[in-house]
């Protein structure tokens, strides 16, 4: 939604005079003006963490990660409110040391309200393989199978000991 700003902003100032709560479910890949226009019409912003480690985030998904954490730093510094999802994807991000990366800059946000771990779903991936000159991370993940259920259930457990409310799903 980010990358159609002014149209993501009337529709939120038009719920907002309707009386309408909304939520804006973003990767907060955008520039941060962007962000921060969009932080004042927006009650509640879905955040997706996907990797702590730019060049894996990178490597996978074709973007570095410093300018998605910035956005959802200044987000919480603006007292917005936030909840965290991250897509738990076997072999990328579902390894103790990014669950336990992920947690602490988690809590270094004082208005995030939980976190939604999703198992992985491979929809739309095929498309973009298609879409990116360079696939290399894009193919592996087209291997990669959706976690166990007792795998969620032992992520979910690792968060839960930083205090946080998780979810298993979405």
């Amino acid at each position: 939604p980010l990358m159609q700003p002014e149209f993501l902003l009337a529709l939120l100032n038009r719920c907002r005079y309707e009386d309408i709560q909304t939520a804006v479910d973003t990767t907060c890949h955008a520039r941060t003006d962007v962000v921060q226009r969009v932080a004042e019409a927006a009650n509640l912003f879905l955040c997706d963490i996907k990797h702590m480690d730019s060049e894996k985030h990178e490597r996978y998904t074709g973007a570095r990660n410093e300018l998605i954490l910035e956005n959802i730093k200044m987000l919480a510094r603006a007292g917005r409110r936030i909840r965290v999802r991250i897509p738990i994807i076997p072999g990328f991000n579902d390894d103790p040391r990014n669950v336990e990366r992920t947690a602490e800059f988690v809590r270094s946000l004082r208005t995030v309200r939980g976190i939604d771990i999703l198992p992985y779903n491979r929809g739309g991936l095929e498309k973009s393989v298609r879409l990116t000159a360079d696939a290399q991370g894009f193919a592996s993940l087209l291997r990669a199978i959706p976690p166990a259920n007792g795998r969620m259930e032992e992520i979910a457990g690792a968060l839960r000991t930083h205090g946080f409310e998780v979810k298993i799903g979405g």
